[in-house]
């Protein structure tokens, strides 16, 4: 049996508010752990911040795992953003 259009719009709308707010955790997610890392200090052009979230993306789509094979030593706010070399 064939849907009527006007029950595959709600279907449709009903997906549109699902996916919205799974963005919105998403980016809520992202924006706390750039936060802890000290992104909200540093002024960076957006699209250069953009690329390097690209990069470490595909770094991370690379590996065929969400998790770290490793654990990085934990990093104090701030401390991300101390050229290499300065201690």
């Amino acid at each position: 049996m064939k849907k009527p259009s006007s029950k595959i719009r709600e279907e449709i709308a009903r997906l549109q508010g699902q996916l919205k707010a799974a963005e919105t955790r998403e980016a809520e997610r992202i924006g706390r752990i750039a936060l802890k890392a000290g992104l909200g200090e540093i002024e960076i052009d957006e699209t250069e911040l953009l690329e390097v979230f690209e990069e470490m993306a595909e770094r991370f789509r690379g590996s065929g795992s969400t998790h770290r094979k490793s654990t990085p030593a934990p990093v104090e706010p701030g401390e991300a953003q101390r050229p290499q070399g300065e201690a």
